[in-house]
């Protein structure tokens, strides 16, 4: 039954805790929900024609210029054989192309809202299947984990068309993630490593498989509670992310000084080349305090996210 009350969906971005590039050649990577950072989609009845509202288009749903969503949408309208015009409103706190996960966000808090607003339950593996629309269209051959992750509340463990799995953190702690200002360049970033192993295949297959082992090491210290030892692993992780060409020069500047104020471990996250990174602190004053350094330092926007989400700001 369709529901002429608003409905309203629900999801967050996401980031890489570790595992980026070494889990295209099937090594295992970590992705976090920041359920800090949300997008927030209502779904209501209009009077003449559908429309949508967001903070990059307002608009007619038939000019809106985002395939990969568009698709989404007019799929579900055709799917559930939606007659009547619709009025569709988009709030993000997600920048885009900073590898959180901006378009998965959008598709799962779309499709939740829209099983709201038609009274149908919705499964998880549903969701996925759905939010896997527009992801194709975006990212052309997705592997799923940024879709899981935003539709989540616990950490996902990954290992390429094997396993994608939630698994329970024990370790206290904060994250900083931060904007470097610099859009990512993911797919330049996937071309560095992809020549890489071609001219130099045994030593560059070495960085990949130690970014997978310190993938399951980085598991072990969420597991036992262990913030220095995942300090240590982030560090470890971001020289190999540098020794693979998938960092740049104001990365690692900003990483270079966040360990200077307070960071036990950073490094990028995503495809690099720019976009975000993330820095890991014992306490919220911590993070606070690494967080204002880093904006007077030229990060763009900076958030904090509790490791543990029962955390509380202390």
């Amino acid at each position: 039954m369709v529901n002429s009350n608003p409905a309203h969906g629900k999801s967050n971005a996401k980031i890489i805790l570790i595992g980026e590039h070494a889990v295209v050649y099937g090594q295992p990577a970590i992705a976090l929900p920041l359920t800090t950072v949300n997008v927030k989609v209502t779904v209501e009845d209009a009077e003449t024609e559908s429309t949508i509202n967001s903070s990059y288009f307002t608009g007619k749903l038939a000019d809106f210029p985002v395939s990969g969503i568009k698709h989404l949408i007019n799929y579900l309208i055709d799917k559930n054989e939606i007659e009547n015009p619709l009025r569709i409103t988009i709030k993000s706190d997600l920048p885009a192309e900073r590898g959180m996960g901006s378009s998965a966000a959008v598709a799962v808090a779309l499709i939740r809202a829209f099983y709201t607003y038609l009274g149908k339950p919705l499964t998880k593996t549903r969701l996925l299947n759905l939010a896997n629309i527009s992801e194709k269209d975006t990212h052309k051959n997705p592997s799923g984990l940024d879709a899981a992750t935003c539709a989540s509340e616990q950490p996902i463990w990954m290992v390429r068309n094997q396993e994608l799995k939630t698994f329970p953190i024990k370790t206290h702690g904060y994250l900083v993630i931060a904007d470097s200002g610099i859009k990512g360049k993911t797919s330049q970033a996937i071309a560095v490593v992809k020549e890489r192993l071609m001219h130099n295949p045994d030593e560059t297959q070495k960085l990949i498989s130690d970014l997978g082992q310190l993938a399951f090491n980085a598991k072990d210290a969420l597991a036992s509670d262990d913030i220095e030892k995942l300090g240590e692993i982030f560090n470890a992780a971001q020289a190999i992310l540098r020794q693979l060409g998938v960092s740049c020069a104001q990365l690692d500047d900003l990483i270079a000084l966040s360990l200077k104020n307070g960071s036990l471990g950073s490094k990028l996250t995503g495809g690099g080349k720019g976009g975000c990174f993330i820095c890991l602190t014992k306490s919220i004053g911590d993070a606070s305090g690494l967080s204002q350094a880093l904006l007077d330092a030229g990060a763009t926007q900076t958030w904090i996210e509790p490791l543990l989400k029962e955390a509380v700001h202390e």
